[in-house]
C-alpha cells in the first residue's frame, strides 16, 4: 500500500474533482484527466489562445481545480493541498498513465462512456496497477467485460459518496475475476489513506446504500400520498425525529435531484429479476411530472421545495402542495407524535415515541409503515446485495447519515414485536428471519464481553473490530469506568493509560469536567502511565456552560464568576504540569474552553474533521480558561530567539520579533476564527510542532494512546513553568491601531472594539515594557480581570443570551 503514491482520476466533473480533491487530501499525487474541448471560449480568443494551447487542452480540469479552493463547504482539508493535483487529458498525456499506481475512473453514468474510457486505460496503464470505478449503480462485470484479463483482475469498484471529502462511505465492489489481495488494497487505502468507512458490496444494482435509501424514498412518496400527509409533515416525520438526517426525505431529494433519482429508479426496475422489486421500482407519476415540467429540485431553483426571495430581500420557503402542484408557504407542522418523538432520547426512543406514543394517529401509522416496509425490505436483499447484515447496518448508517441501520433498528424496536406485528398485518417475512426466530433468537445482534456479533447464515459471528480503533463504549461495556460522575469519565485504555471522557451536553465543560480533570491529574499520577483526552461524542467539546455564566452574570453574582474562572484556569494549569504525558483527541467542533481543554496538552492528534478556534468573543467575552495566555506563550515560541552558551533559549526578545506572530494569533482569537479541518489549525497559529492530524479520524483515541505510550518510554519529563516574554505597551498599541483601523472602516462595533481592546491587552501582557518575563499566573490574572469586566456589560450579557436562545452569535 506505501508503493501507491500516484493517482489519476478520469473525469472532472462534479463527482470527479471532489474524489481528486480528496485523494490529496489523503497525501496523494493526482493528476486529473478530462477530453480535449473543441470550441474556444470568448475568453480564450481574446487572449489569443488556439486549440492547440496547453491551458486550452486541459480547460476542464485546470477549471476544476480553481473551483476546489473556492467551493463551500471546501473539499480540501487545506487550499494548498490543491498543489498535488495537476491537470492532464486523454489526448495528449495518455502515456502519463503508465506512471499511475492506482487510476480512478469517474466519468458519466453511462455505460457505453465507461467502457470507451476502461478501452483507453487497458492502452496506456502498467500491469499490475490498481483500476477501480465511482459508478454508483451500473454493472461492474459489464462495464469491464471488454478490457484485458490482467486489468479485469485488478478491477475494482470504489463508490465514493457525494461531497467525497464530507460522507464517510466508500461501497467497494469485486467481480469474479478481482483479486483478493486488490480489494484488501483498496480497503485499506480507502480506510487509512482516506479516512473512510468501508463495506464490501455485490455487484448488483446501485449496491448498497442507495438500493435501500431510494427504495425508502419511493415508499415514503407512496405513503405521503396514501396518508394525505403534506411535504412539511412527511420531512417531520422522516427526519431528526426518526433518527434520520434533517434533510428528511423530501429536502433530500431535492439535493439530489428529481432526475437524478428517476435514473436510479430505472436502472434497478430494469436490472431486477424480483417482479415485485420491479413493481416497487416503477417510475412514479409524481416524480416524471415534475421532471417534465424542469423541477429538478435543488440545480432548477424548485422540486419539492422552492426558495424565494421577498419584496424586503430576505428568503422564505415554499413547499409543492400535492392536490394543486403548486407552491405555498412551507409549515412547521406538529402533532402530538411529533412532539412525542422530540422529547424523546436517542433514536431508539424517538422511534418508539414516533410510532407508538399515540399509535392511532395518522401520523404514526405513516411512519410505521415506512419503516416496516424498509425493514422488510432490507431483510429480503441480505444475501444479495451485500453478505452481512453489518455491512448493510453500516451503509445505510454512513451513506445516509441513518443513527441505526435496519436492523439495528429492527433489534430496537424488539425483534418478535415487530415481526408479529407485521405478520398481523398480512406481511410475509423472508424466510431466514422466521427460521431465526423460531430458533429462539431476540435478535440480530448481541454484545457479550464486549465484542458483538451479528446473525450470518443462521448462526451469531463475530463482529472482527477495525485495526487501529479504540471504542470507549465497547470498553466501558466491558469493563466499565474507573471513576465517573454526571459529566465525565475516567477510562482504562490498557496499557495503564487513562482516558477522560467528557458526556455532558454537547461536551460543555462545567463544574464536574473541572472536577474530573482534577480528579484525573491525581489518578494518572498515582497509578497510570499517561493520560488521554478524548470522547465519541457528536463533537468533541463546544466550550463552557454558557447558561451558568450568564445566569451568574445576570445575578451580579461577580465572585460566583470568578470563582468558576480560577477553578478553570487552575484546572488547565493542573494538567499542564501533570507529571505524566497527556495526549488531547479532538473531533469536530472543539471551541472556546474545549481548545483550552486541549492546549496544556503536550501533543495534540487531531482528527481531519476537526473545527478548533478560540470563539468567545462571539459571545462578547475573551479566552479566559488560560486560552489568552497560551496564545501569548505561542507568539514567545515562535518568535526570534537566540539559543545562549548553554543551550536554552535566551530571553532577550525584540518586539518586531514577536509581534508578527502575536497579531496573527489576535486575529484569530478576536475575529473568532474556526479552522475548516484540523489541518488548517495551524494556519491559525494553534498548532505546536509536535501536534498531528491523523488523516484517519476513527484511529484518534488509539493514535494518543500510543502518543502517550512514546512519551513515556522515553523517559517523559513535564515542561518547566518558565517566564514568558510579552510585547509589552508597544505591542498593544500596535493591536490597538489595527482594532481602530476595523473600527473607521466600519468592519466591527464599539462593542467589538472593546473586546478585542481587552483581548489585545491580555496577550501583550498588559502595561509592561516590551520584551517583559512576566508569569504564567500573572497573565492568568489579566485574562480573569478582562473576562469579568466584560461580563457585567450588558451587550455581552445579549450576546450570551442570543447564543443560548438561537445557537449563532449576535454582532450588536
Amino acid at each position: 500500500m506505501s508503493e501507491i503514491r500516484k493517482v489519476a482520476v478520469i473525469g472532472s466533473g462534479i463527482m470527479g474533482s471532489g474524489i481528486a480533491a480528496h485523494l490529496a487530501n489523503g497525501g496523494f499525487e493526482v493528476w486529473l484527466y478530462d477530453i480535449v474541448p473543441s470550441t474556444l471560449t470568448e475568453q480564450e480568443q481574446a487572449q489569443g489562445l488556439t486549440l492547440k494551447s496547453a491551458e486550452v487542452r486541459n480547460r476542464l480540469p485546470l477549471s476544476a481545480i480553481a473551483q476546489l479552493v473556492k467551493q463551500k463547504p471546501a473539499p480540501l482539508y487545506d487550499v494548498s493541498f490543491s498543489a498535488r493535483i495537476h491537470a492532464a487529458n486523454m489526448e495528449d498525456d495518455g502515456e502519463l498513465l503508465h506512471e499511475m499506481d492506482w487510476i480512478v475512473e469517474a466519468v458519466v453514468e453511462r455505460l457505453d462512456i465507461k467502457q470507451q474510457v476502461f478501452s483507453w486505460i487497458d492502452q496506456h496503464r502498467r500491469q499490475g496497477s490498481l483500476v477501480s470505478t465511482n459508478t454508483s449503480g451500473l454493472s461492474a462485470a459489464v462495464m469491464i467485460q471488454h478490457s484485458s484479463k490482467e486489468m479485469r483482475q485488478h478491477f475494482a469498484v470504489t463508490h465514493f459518496f457525494n461531497p467525497p471529502r464530507y460522507m464517510a462511505l466508500v461501497e467497494l465492489v469485486a467481480t469474479e475475476e478481482t483479486l483478493p489481495e486488490v480489494i484488501e488494497v483498496l480497503t485499506r487505502l480507502c480506510q487509512q489513506r482516506l479516512g473512510k468507512g468501508v463495506v464490501q458490496a455485490k455487484d448488483t444494482p446501485n449496491f448498497i446504500a442507495n438500493r435501500i435509501g431510494t427504495y425508502g424514498m419511493l415508499v415514503t412518496l407512496k405513503e405521503t400520498l396514501q396518508h394525505g400527509l403534506t411535504i412539511d409533515e412527511a420531512d417531520a416525520l422522516t427526519g431528526p425525529v426518526m433518527g434520520r438526517p434533517k434533510t428528511a426525505t423530501y429536502r433530500m431529494l431535492d439535493l439530489v435531484g428529481l432526475d437524478t433519482l428517476l435514473h436510479v429508479v430505472d436502472n434497478v426496475h430494469s436490472r431486477s429479476e424480483d417482479e415485485a422489486e420491479r413493481a416497487a421500482f416503477t417510475r412514479p407519476a409524481l416524480l416524471e411530472q415534475l421532471v417534465k415540467q424542469g423541477a429538478l429540485g435543488q440545480k432548477s431553483g424548485a422540486g419539492f421545495y422552492r426558495k424565494l426571495k421577498g419584496s424586503d430581500g430576505s428568503s422564505y420557503i415554499e413547499s409543492l402542495q400535492f392536490d394543486t402542484m403548486t407552491y405555498a408557504p412551507s409549515t412547521k407542522p406538529t402533532s402530538p407524535v411529533i412532539e412525542a418523538a422530540k422529547q424523546a432520547k436517542g433514536a431508539k426512543g424517538k422511534v418508539e415515541a414516533l410510532i407508538g406514543a399515540v399509535p392511532e394517529h395518522p401520523h404514526a401509522q405513516f411512519a410505521w409503515k415506512t419503516i416496516k416496509a424498509t425493514l422488510l425490505y432490507a431483510a429480503e436483499r441480505v444475501g444479495e446485495i451485500a453478505e452481512h447484515i453489518a455491512d448493510i447496518d453500516k451503509a445505510m448508517r454512513l451513506g445516509f447519515n441513518w443513527e441505526l441501520g435496519p436492523f439495528e433498528l429492527w433489534d430496537s424496536l424488539g425483534l418478535a414485536a415487530v415481526a408479529e406485528r407485521m405478520k398481523a398485518e398480512g406481511d410475509q417475512l423472508p424466510a431466514w428471519v422466521e427460521a431465526w426466530i423460531a430458533d429462539g433468537n431476540e435478535s440480530f445482534y448481541k454484545r457479550e464481553r464486549g465484542n458483538t456479533f451479528y446473525v450470518h447464515q443462521q448462526r451469531y459471528v463475530l463482529q472482527e473490530q477495525e485495526e487501529g480503533v479504540i471504542e470507549l463504549a465497547r470498553i466501558k461495556e466491558e469493563k466499565g469506568t474507573v471513576w465517573s460522575n454526571r459529566e465525565a469519565s475516567l477510562i482504562d485504555l490498557g496499557d495503564e493509560v487513562l482516558a477522560l471522557e467528557f458526556h455532558s451536553k454537547s461536551n460543555a465543560i462545567g463544574s464536574d469536567i473541572l472536577s474530573a480533570i482534577r480528579y484525573a491529574c491525581h489518578e494518572t499520577t498515582r497509578n497510570w502511565r499517561g493520560l488521554v483526552i478524548a470522547n465519541e461524542g457528536k463533537n468533541f467539546c463546544v466550550g463552557a456552560n454558557l447558561m451558568l455564566l450568564l445566569m451568574e452574570a445576570m445575578n451580579e453574582e461577580w465572585d460566583e464568576v470568578e470563582d468558576i474562572i480560577m477553578l478553570f484556569q487552575q484546572s488547565m494549569l493542573q494538567l499542564k504540569r501533570l507529571s505524566r504525558p497527556v495526549v488531547a483527541a479532538p473531533h469536530r467542533m472543539t471551541l472556546g474552553g474545549g481548545v483550552e481543554a486541549c492546549l496544556p496538552a503536550d501533543i495534540i492528534v487531531a482528527s481531519p474533521e476537526t473545527y478548533f478556534g478560540l470563539v468567545e468573543t462571539g459571545v462578547g467575552l475573551i479566552p479566559a480558561g488560560g486560552g489568552s495566555k497560551e496564545a501569548a506563550i505561542l507568539a514567545m515560541q515562535r518568535a526570534a530567539y537566540g539559543a545562549g552558551p548553554s543551550g536554552r533559549v535566551e530571553r532577550k526578545l525584540l518586539a518586531g520579533d514577536l509581534q508578527p506572530h502575536l497579531n496573527s494569533l489576535f486575529e484569530s482569537i478576536a475575529l473568532a476564527k474556526t479552522s475548516t479541518s484540523g489541518f488548517e489549525i495551524a494556519r491559525l497559529g494553534y498548532a505546536r510542532p509536535q501536534d498531528r492530524v491523523l488523516l484517519r479520524g476513527e484511529s484518534r483515541i488509539y493514535e494518543a494512546k500510543q502518543a502517550v505510550l512514546r512519551l513515556d518510554a522515553a523517559g517523559y519529563v513535564p515542561p518547566e513553568e518558565e517566564l514568558v516574554a510579552v510585547a509589552g505597551r508597544e505591542g498593544k498599541a500596535v493591536m490597538k491601531l489595527a482594532i481602530q483601523n476595523m473600527k473607521l472602516g466600519g468592519y466591527i462595533s464599539e462593542h467589538d472594539e472593546k473586546i478585542a481592546t481587552k483581548l489585545a491587552h491580555v496577550l501583550s501582557g498588559g502595561d509592561v515594557p516590551s520584551g517583559a518575563l512576566v508569569s504564567e499566573q500573572y497573565l492568568l490574572q489579566l485574562e480573569c480581570e478582562a473576562f469579568l469586566s466584560l461580563c457585567g456589560e450588558p451587550k455581552t450579557q445579549q450576546r450570551m443570551s442570543h447564543m443560548l436562545r438561537y445557537g449563532k452569535p449576535l454582532r450588536n
